[in-house]
């Protein structure tokens, strides 16, 4: 049971119990940040870098960056998920990221946009005591290497979010430096490959379990090999994702329906978790992330708000028995595995016949931690069958059939088991049937995980897929959000909004 197993391994305990206190004062907008004057010495946390580092780790369960605001920026506004929860529940929300009807000023997308920059800031943080101190100490260079880490994931997310975003790539000594004009898409992502050639050339390939949740060499080049993708530089991304694949240290041998477990957290293909923990009446370090999508309901069913649930589109996508279709949908008024517990039939007001699955608790560990909300549940980040789908795609656009089938079957092999009868090996024979068998591997393997949207996208597909759906008033420009409304206020104007809002 993962509420007694986490317990014995020190680094979720150490670096979320003791940063949480440093952490409760940083959900502040990104140009309305403490200090008002100088910034001195003395508002570093005490001790070593490690100490600062641990506090971007404990960062990373703010809400902008592993609940409600992440959620819908990056599913919730996908062609198969919707707003979910009741119908008069989020109502403006639904406006939103299911119809595309965007708003300058909206706290979902406030609080992306902030807790993202903090995440940054902190990282900036660490990047300039780094410069002060030398790294003459493997612990620095390995510092160095998760602080660079994050800043490159922070503003991944914010380029694909936002488009131009303003580049803060030093630590703000006085509020004024933080106002800054968007930088170029181009050079935002210049600056994410700098990070990460030095985040992995710094970062372990391993940790010792007492530290498990820490950023790896893996996680930097699956990092890389997103961002590659994301700029249609199938090349690079081939090359990266194969050294990952080539490191022997992920695979595919957990079957599918035990990764979204509590007991599959941290497994073999973990390439990047969010860690939680959360005890009855001892421990609350544990994340927002199952709770805003749990099932909504009464007594023993109250899991959750409800947001973002699996539409007929995702369910209709995947093949006949393929297994992973009930380990992603969690079926309303049905008696659902592995627990045998029997869902709530949707009504008028709760019109939802499936919720994620992949944020299903334990009945037994809610007993035990006297909570329904799954404060303990990890986020999953990236996954290994994510970025063997990404090699697969890479070695495709670049004339590799061969590969590309063979890193394509590894993961429906995995998902079929030893039902030799469902999920037949594809034989695609032409680059585009093959290309259209991965996007359609990548919908199903990793549906509700937070990677359709973007994909969409990237495939330049997004305004068929989206119209096809029926969301007919999405249009290319919705591919970017607007920038917040209250921070090109307080920028005074320097800041510019997107264009078209």
């Amino acid at each position: 049971m993962k509420t007694l197993n986490i317990l014995k391994q020190s680094w979720p305990v150490v670096i979320l119990l003791l940063t949480t206190v440093i952490i409760t004062s940083c959900k502040k907008d990104f140009l309305d940040r403490k200090p008002l004057g100088e910034y001195i010495e003395e508002d570093i946390p005490p001790g070593d870098l490690n100490a600062q580092v641990y506090a971007i780790y404990a960062a990373l369960r703010e809400d902008g960056i592993s609940s409600l605001p992440y959620i819908a920026v990056h599913n919730i506004r996908s062609d198969d998920a919707d707003k979910g929860s009741t119908v008069s529940d989020g109502a403006d929300a639904e406006a939103i990221f299911d119809n595309f009807q965007y708003t300058t000023d909206f706290w979902l997308i406030n609080q992306y946009w902030s807790d993202h920059y903090n995440l940054i800031a902190m990282a900036n943080n660490v990047i300039d005591a780094v410069d002060s101190v030398g790294l003459e100490s493997e612990v620095t260079r390995v510092n160095l290497g998760e602080a660079k880490f994050f800043r490159a994931y922070a503003y991944f997310d914010m380029v694909r979010a936002f488009g131009e975003v303003p580049l803060i790539d030093f630590r703000i000594l006085r509020q004024e430096d933080a106002i800054k004009p968007k930088a170029t898409v181009a050079d935002i992502y210049g600056l994410i490959d700098e990070d990460l050639e030095e985040a992995i050339a710094y970062l372990p390939t391993n940790w010792d379990p007492s530290f498990i949740g820490r950023v790896t060499k893996g996680s930097a080049l699956t990092l890389r090999t997103k961002s590659y993708m994301a700029r249609q530089m199938y090349g690079q991304a081939l090359s990266t994702a194969r050294m990952v694949m080539e490191s022997g240290e992920y695979n595919l041998n957990m079957s599918y329906e035990q990764i979204f477990r509590e007991s599959g957290e941290n497994g073999s293909e973990s390439i990047f978790e969010i860690q939680a923990l959360y005890t009855q009446n001892q421990t609350d370090v544990g994340l927002n992330y199952a709770s805003r999508q749990g099932v909504r309901g009464g007594g023993v069913w109250d899991l959750g708000w409800g947001w973002n649930t699996p539409n007929e589109r995702l369910a209709a996508a995947f093949e006949e028995g393929d297994p992973r279709k009930d380990e992603t949908l969690l079926y309303s008024g049905q008696i659902n595995t592995p627990y045998g517990e029997e869902v709530p039939a949707a009504t008028s007001e709760l019109p939802r016949p499936y919720w994620s699955k992949k944020v299903y608790t334990d009945p037994a560990i809610r007993r035990s931690a006297g909570s329904l909300q799954g404060q303990w549940f990890n986020m999953r980040v990236y996954r290994y069958a994510d970025l063997v789908l990404l090699a697969a795609e890479a070695a495709n656009e670049t004339g590799d059939r061969v590969s590309a089938l063979n890193y394509l079957e590894t993961v429906r092999a995995r998902a079929r088991g030893n039902n030799e009868e469902v999920l037949p090996e594809v034989t695609a024979e032409d680059q585009v049937e093959l290309r259209e068998a991965i996007r359609h591997e990548r919908q199903v393997e990793l549906g509700m995980e937070n990677e359709r949207f973007f994909d969409l996208v990237r495939w330049g597909i997004d305004i068929e897929v989206m119209h096809e759906a029926g969301k007919t008033g999405y249009q290319e420009r919705h591919r970017y959000l607007p920038i917040p409304q209250p921070e090109i206020d307080r920028s005074g104007g320097v800041l510019v909004q997107n264009p078209n809002y």
